[in-house]
C-alpha cells in the first residue's frame, strides 16, 4: 500500500507563489522543473499538491487520492488536515461527489457544496468549491488530484484550464519518477541476488551457476521472492554468528 504524506507549508520554503504577471507558459515551466528534481513517486506527489495550491486559482487546499474500481480509495498527498479528514471519509462511508466522474471525464467541478452535496464530507469541513483533475487512469483504478477552496464558485474555465495543463506536467513527471524508482529497485535487487549468490558459492562450494541455480530452487519450494530470499541469506551472513546456509 502506498505510503501517505501530509504537506505543511514549512516544507516546501523553495516553493514560489508565482507572482501575477507571469505568462502561464513560464510558470508552468518553473513548476516542471521543481517536480521532475523530485527522485521518488512521493516527492512528486507532495510537491504537486503544494504547487497546485500556488497555481490554480483560487485554490486553498488540495489533495492527491488513488481510486479503485468499486469502494477502495486511498489518499496518497495532501496540504491539510481537513483535506486528509475529507477525502478519507469521502473513500470510506460515502462516496466523493466528482471522482467517479473522472472515470470518463478528464475534469469534474463542484461549484458549492454546501447547495450540490449538503451533508458530505466536503460540505461538512466547509469546502465549498471542488475541483478534480485526472492524473492517471487504468481499468483499475484512477489517481484524482483535487483542489478546494472555502469559497463557493472559485473554479472557473481558467482554473480549469490551468489545472489540467498542471495535471499533465504532473503525471509526466509521477511516471518519470515511477520508472527511475522501478530501475533503481532492480538494480538494487541484483546486487543483492549476485551477493546471496556469492555466499552460496563459497560456502557451498559450488560455481556460480550452481549457486544461482540452488537459490531459485529455494525461493520455489518455499515459496518466497527471490529477492526476499537473498536478503534473508545476505542478512544472515553479515549477522555475528551467522549460519551457513544449507546445502
Amino acid at each position: 500500500m502506498p505510503k501517505r504524506f501530509v504537506v505543511t507549508a514549512s516544507e516546501f520554503t523553495d516553493v514560489p507563489r508565482f507572482p501575477a504577471g507571469y505568462e502561464l507558459a513560464e510558470v508552468l515551466t518553473a513548476a516542471a522543473r521543481q517536480l521532475h528534481e523530485r527522485v521518488t513517486p512521493n516527492g512528486t506527489l507532495r510537491t504537486a499538491v503544494q504547487l497546485a495550491v500556488s497555481l490554480v486559482p483560487g485554490a486553498e487546499q488540495a489533495g492527491i487520492s488513488v481510486v479503485e474500481r468499486g469502494s477502495q480509495r486511498r489518499t496518497l498527498a495532501w496540504t491539510d488536515e481537513t483535506v486528509r479528514t475529507a477525502e478519507s471519509r469521502a473513500g470510506g462511508r460515502e462516496p466523493h461527489p466528482l471522482w467517479d466522474r473522472l472515470w470518463t471525464a478528464p475534469v469534474a467541478r463542484l461549484e458549492d457544496s454546501l447547495a450540490e452535496a449538503p451533508g458530505t464530507a466536503l460540505s461538512d469541513s466547509g469546502l465549498r468549491s471542488v475541483l478534480s483533475l485526472r492524473l492517471r487512469a487504468d481499468r483499475r483504478s484512477l489517481t484524482v488530484l483535487t483542489t478546494y477552496a472555502r469559497r463557493p464558485r472559485v473554479f472557473d474555465e481558467d482554473a480549469t484550464r490551468v489545472g489540467r495543463l498542471f495535471t499533465q506536467h504532473v503525471s509526466l513527471a509521477l511516471d518519470t519518477a515511477t520508472e527511475r524508482e522501478q530501475l533503481t529497485e532492480a538494480m538494487r535487487t541484483r546486487d543483492l541476488i549476485g551477493q546471496a549468490t556469492g555466499i552460496l558459492m563459497e560456502r557451498m562450494e559450488i560455481d556460480a551457476a550452481g549457486a544461482f541455480e540452488s537459490l531459485v530452487k529455494a525461493s520455489q519450494r518455499e515459496n518466497v521472492k527471490l529477492r526476499d530470499l537473498a536478503r534473508r541469506i545476505v542478512d544472515a551472513h553479515e549477522a555475528p554468528g551467522g549460519r551457513p546456509a544449507e546445502r
